[in-house]
């Protein structure tokens, strides 16, 4: 009964795109929907990378293949695994209370992902500095004392400082902010640098309220700081169609989302499932669909290799780690990957993206009419999986259908999608499919970089392409779009940016918050790194 309700929801926009809804059509639209109301359902717990939730959506997805007969081209049977590094975190018994108060990770404090560790206690004050003790600096008065220095650099004199109180016999260094200049320290879980001899602590103002405060008050501490370096293990799905072609086609979407929010990469605060119904069960529909199609009939002339990608939410994990350990050897045509393409409206049309990446594209492209209402985007790269198939030289589609205020929220649900714009996108892609096989083997083309995001819902861009694959503290680019605010100020390739207004940007995610908090008009400042110099610069959006 519920089927039926969705259906008359999304007849209007079918209706809108002048087609009949066929009998065939409904036993797709029927099973778009069976796929997504799986996926995105809470018994997979938002399908995090390397979850029992992923598992279970690799498990669901392997069924299908299994039922069709397609070719395992995974490393185990159809699936293929791969480690996830979650980076350096505080073990689970590590504490820091003052004053018999328990002290909040992340919300009081943090330690400096190169701390030192240790089990330490001390009775201190904020004002001594006592051999054996714990020593309290303030970044405030750093930077009061290094206003005239237009190359002073914050991590430089923490490590200056941290290397001075060890020698005065600090047992430990707690570091706090009473000004409100913008310090950007920051905890990276991916820190390569060697460790510092003792803990270093960073107090938040959250926790230097709750727990200090009066310099001349002893404080009691106890503290045990130790990390451990976690890995985790997800999973990628080749299936293969083998016609015997001297070329292969890659399909591709990704599988998996954000789970609780346990890697913090969600638009909003909450302990919720993301059940991740657009982003990505419905790329992940798709590509069942299409694969299905082309096991019952395909194109002769090019083979078919179905990848499903995990780690995608996390910065292209699972397409990369595909590349640098292929399953299959090709040689390959050119990739088509589906991420987000439940959302079809009026208001949002199907971007079709990469079409710059080859010559012969925007020919094939021309000879595939639809009635969908499209957007023709150049760009190869993207915040999505094709792009690490564009950076191997290999031409690219991307289909999305737009970002919405549910973008990576735990309101992404499976009654939201547009089963029928879906189908007509399946519909698209087939037909792509099919005259693409008389082209031959397409050439490739670079094209320019792509400016930021897979959401759209920003009203503010800088113009850059984030490097998905940097591990560093900040964000580093791989080029600015021409005609845009980061072209415009000189930002170039290999520039880190690290601070928009008050907003310190510790990655990708990071960033996307702080261009959320700002409009079209607002005057603000920029720091970014470019080699070892610190470049700070006024920018209006």
């Amino acid at each position: 009964m519920r089927f039926v309700v969705v259906i008359l929801v999304v007849l209007v926009p079918f209706c809108g795109m002048g087609q009949k809804l066929k009998k065939a059509d409904k036993i797709l639209i029927q099973h778009i929907q069976n796929h997504i109301q799986y996926l995105a359902s809470d018994a997979l717990e938002g399908r995090r990378a390397g979850s029992a939730g992923e598992l279970k959506a690799v498990n669901y997805i392997v069924a299908q293949y299994q039922a069709l007969g397609l070719q395992p081209m995974g490393t185990d049977g159809y699936i293929q695994s791969f480690p996830i590094d979650e980076g350096k975190k505080l073990t689970a018994n590590s504490f820091l209370h003052i004053n018999k108060t328990p002290l909040i990770l992340d919300k009081d404090f943090f330690p400096l992902s190169n701390s030192g560790v240790a089990n330490f206690t001390s009775k201190t004050s904020m004002a001594l500095n006592e051999a054996n003790q714990v020593w309290f600096k303030d970044l405030n008065e750093a930077f009061e004392e290094n206003a005239s220095n237009p190359h002073f650099d914050i991590n430089q004199w923490v490590n200056t400082t941290v290397k001075n109180v060890k020698q005065k016999g600090a047992t430990a260094l707690f570091l706090f902010n009473k000004g409100s200049v913008v310090d950007n320290i920051q905890y990276n879980k991916f820190d390569s640098t060697k460790a510092f001899e003792i803990p270093v602590i960073y107090i938040t103002k959250e926790g230097f309220t709750k727990a200090l405060g009066n310099e001349i008050e002893t404080y009691e501490v106890e503290a045990s700081i130790h990390f451990e370096h976690a890995t985790r293990t997800a999973h990628n799905v080749a299936a293969f169609i083998d016609n015997k072609a001297p070329n292969t086609v890659i399909l591709g979407a990704h599988l998996d989302h954000l789970g609780y929010n346990q890697d913090h990469n969600a638009l909003d605060i909450n302990d919720q499932i993301r059940n991740g119904a657009d982003d990505n069960a419905s790329g992940t529909s798709a590509l069942i669909e299409i694969a299905t199609s082309l096991a019952k009939k395909s194109p002769k002339n090019n083979n078919y290799l179905i990848l499903h990608f995990s780690g995608e939410e996390l910065g292209l994990f699972g397409s990369k780690y595909w590349l640098e350990h292929p399953t299959y050897q090709g040689p390959f045509n050119y990739m088509i990957n589906m991420d987000m393409v439940g959302r079809y409206d009026t208001a949002r049309k199907l971007t079709v993206g990469g079409y710059g990446t080859s010559s012969k594209w925007a020919g094939i492209l021309a000879n595939t009419p639809t009635t969908l209402l499209t957007h023709y985007d150049s760009a190869g790269s993207g915040p999505s999986d094709h792009a690490s198939f564009y950076r191997k030289d290999m031409p690219v589609l991307f289909l999305f259908t737009g970002s919405h205020s549910d973008y990576h929220k735990a309101s992404d649900d499976w009654d939201k999608i547009n089963y029928i714009g879906e189908a007509a996108i399946i519909h698209y892609i087939q037909a792509i499919i099919k005259n693409t096989d008389a082209v031959g083997k397409l050439d490739f083309l670079k094209t320019r970089e792509q400016a930021m995001g897979k959401s759209s819902k920003f009203s503010v861009s800088l113009g850059v392409m984030p490097d998905y694959a940097f591990t560093g503290t900040g964000v580093r680019i791989e080029g600015a779009t021409p005609g845009k605010l980061a072209e415009r100020l000189g930002l170039k390739g290999g520039d880190i940016l690290l601070q928009v207004g008050e907003y310190k940007l510790v990655d990708v995610m990071g960033y996307m918050g702080a261009l959320g908090k700002f409009k079209k008009g607002d005057k603000t400042t920029l720091i970014y790194k470019r080699g070892s110099e610190e470049i700070k610069v006024d920018i209006e959006f």
